[in-house]
Order: C-alpha cells, then structure tokens, then sequence
C-alpha cells in the first residue's frame, strides 16, 4: 500500500518532519510518499496562505504520475480537501477531519489547540464543513507561529497551557492542531491525563483502513467528477 501524503506549504524540513511522523504511523508494508508544493506560503496561517496552499496542493497532485493508493493532506484547516476528492480516484483524507472523528470516538467533547490565534477560524470551518463541530468545546491558539515549532521545548510548554484552558473548559480529547506538532501527543496526553491525537498519524491510520476495505469517494453528487473544460495550471 502506498499512501501519499502532501504538506499544505513550501517548507521542506516540516516535510520532513510529517514524513517521519506518517512512517512512525503507518502500518508494516505501507509505503509513505511525502510531497512539498513547487510554490506557494512557506507556512499557512490565515485566508490568503490558506487558499494559496490550497491551489499550490492541488497543482501538485494534478502534475503528479507516480500510483498511490490514498492521499493525506497534512494541513490543518486548510482549503483544497473537497477539490481534492474531485480531482483523484483515491481515497482523500485531510488531518483535521481524521483527527476530529477520532476524538468523538474517545469522548464526548473534545478541544484543538492549534497555533496562533488567527488561524481559528479557518480550523473551526473546516470542522462544519466535516459535520464534527458541535462536539467541540473550542480552538484555541498556542502564541506560536507554525516556523516556530521548530523548538521543542517552546512548543511543549505553549502546548500545555493551551491544553489546559481547553481541558478546564470541558474539552475530554485533545487534538493537536497542526501538522508541525507531529509526534508530541503522546508526551501532552502523559502531562493532561487525557487522550491527545496527532492529526498526521490519525489520517494515515484512517487511509489504510478505507484502502483495506476497498472503499473510495462517492462519485454520486457532490465529488463527480470535474466537468471537462480548458484549465490553466500554473507552472514554475
């Protein structure tokens, strides 16, 4: 099995690090293939890195010809998902709606702690987009930007201070709301006493399980399909 995953920006060292948290998560025998867009924000957080990051994805996957047998979008809250799901014959995941199923699976409420606060919105959208909002206590922002997370030490403590106020409020799960925070749940779980998931691990672990069990996007309404018509990709 062999299981494309694409982060949602152009910086190749976080990557790397989805890379790493996609294989230490995949089951024996299944192949990871992590892929960076040729253009677009070198970290999304807000609107317009969002719905760059969105087309810069889907130019890749339109431009690839290596087989895959399901894709994982390792952006947290990003566009592209349902144009995703149009576009390929796979099985699509996305990292937010993974982690947000999962969470309703472990408790009733559950919170995300994502990175700063203005990327909020375009989390909290994405869960009514997947129909999973209404069990969640809040997103909450860590004061971190996404190039930030890249200490260690920083993030775990901006991490638990967020986690917290989101386990204080109600919150029975964690999900850690970025893809950049893959591979600290299971230290945050030890220090909150409560279940915490790593949307990266989570989407490749629902992969496999759709493509073991045959399962692909309905093409009956909203995926057709796209219609046949002249489309100008950008090219770099």
């Amino acid at each position: 099995m062999r299981i494309l995953v694409t982060n949602c920006n152009t910086t190749e060292a976080m990557t790397k690090e989805i890379e790493a948290g996609a294989r230490a998560a995949a089951s024996p025998g299944t192949e990871i293939l992590a892929r960076t867009p040729l253009w677009g924000p070198e970290s999304a957080e807000g609107w317009l890195d969002s719905f760059l990051s969105a087309a810069a994805v889907l130019d890749l996957l339109n431009g690839l010809d290596e087989p895959f047998d399901a894709l994982v979008m390792a952006g947290f809250g990003e566009h592209g998902r349902e144009g995703a799901r149009e576009l390929l014959d796979v099985p699509v995941v996305d990292i937010t709606e993974a982690a947000a199923h999962l969470a309703c699976l472990l408790g009733r409420r559950y919170g995300v702690v994502t990175t700063l606060d203005r990327t909020c919105g375009l989390i909290e959208d994405s869960l009514h987009a997947s129909g999973v909002a209404r069990n969640c206590i809040g997103v909450l922002g860590a004061g971190l930007g996404v190039l930030e997370l890249t200490d260690e030490r920083r993030t775990e403590s901006a991490l638990l201070t967020a986690g917290r106020r989101a386990r204080d409020a109600g919150a029975e799960v964690l999900v850690l709301g970025c893809a950049g925070m893959t591979g600290l749940d299971r230290r945050i779980s030890a220090m909150l006493d409560i279940p915490v998931i790593d949307g990266v691990a989570a989407a490749v672990r629902l992969a496999e399980s759709l493509v073991a069990l045959n399962l692909k996007t309905s093409r009956a309404g909203s995926y057709a399909r796209p219609l046949p018509k002249t489309r100008l990709w950008p090219r770099v």
